[in-house]
């Protein structure tokens, strides 16, 4: 069962500026893109800060502002010098934060979270840019057809972890949701076919109308015990 990653739906065109780059020029940049960030690359393409809109507007927010004072907060005294920034260098924020290729869509569906960001630089191992990954691309998994969703339970859950009693069980895929019906023979096979389609690329709910010979819930307790999260 292929575990889907931001490798699968990052955008690999992406638009960078270097260090150097002037302030007005980066605004240009993401007004003309419609962006709401931009990487800010060195000359080995590791990504070194991001410029978000909130860094530029720092210019505008302080326009005219009364004289710093003396008991100003770190936070405070950060953004004014954003908003004496002249080149990306001195308006990104750094530490920029990125995910490796080989993150899972859930895990940087809650980094982007965290961080209150909308979009995530993609890295290498060497901390080279390859891609960039938005919350619309992570969005792209629950657009996957029908047949494909069902092709991966058939063969991920079906046949890889409920074998013995695939002859009776039948799963059908409607707008991403999944129903399970059927018998088979322990409560536990029910738990495991329903903790392991949640995680298949697509899957919207899982629907479980499967019955079963022997109750084995007592026994076993949560999916901890089988080894499933």
């Amino acid at each position: 069962m292929k575990a889907w990653t931001v490798n699968d739906v990052m955008t690999t065109a992406v638009v960078t500026v270097p260090p150097e780059t002037p302030y007005r020029d980066v605004v240009d940049l993401l007004v003309r893109n419609r962006f709401s960030a931009v990487p800010v690359v060195d000359e080995f393409q590791r990504v070194t800060g991001v410029v978000s809109e909130a860094d530029l507007l720092r210019k505008i927010e302080y326009a005219g502002a009364e004289e710093p004072r003396l008991f100003d907060g770190r936070r405070r005294r950060g953004e004014r010098v954003k908003a004496s920034a002249r080149t990306a260098a001195d308006l990104m924020s750094t530490p920029p934060v990125t995910v490796p290729a080989s993150t899972s869509i859930p895990a940087a569906a809650r980094v982007m979270d965290g961080e209150g960001v909308k979009r995530l630089p993609v890295v290498d191992d060497l901390g080279r840019l390859v891609g960039v990954v938005s919350r619309g691309d992570l969005l792209k998994v629950h657009l996957r057809p029908d047949d494909e969703i069902l092709a991966d339970v058939q063969a991920g859950v079906v046949r890889a972890f409920m074998a013995d009693d695939a002859g009776r069980v039948q799963v059908t895929v409607d707008d991403g949701v999944v129903t399970f019906t059927g018998r088979v023979g322990r409560w536990s096979t029910t738990d495991i076919a329903d903790r392991l389609t949640r995680q298949v690329a697509g899957v919207v709910e899982v629907v479980d109308q499967l019955e079963y010979d022997y109750d084995d819930s007592d026994i076993l307790g949560t999916g901890i015990a089988y080894g499933i999260a």
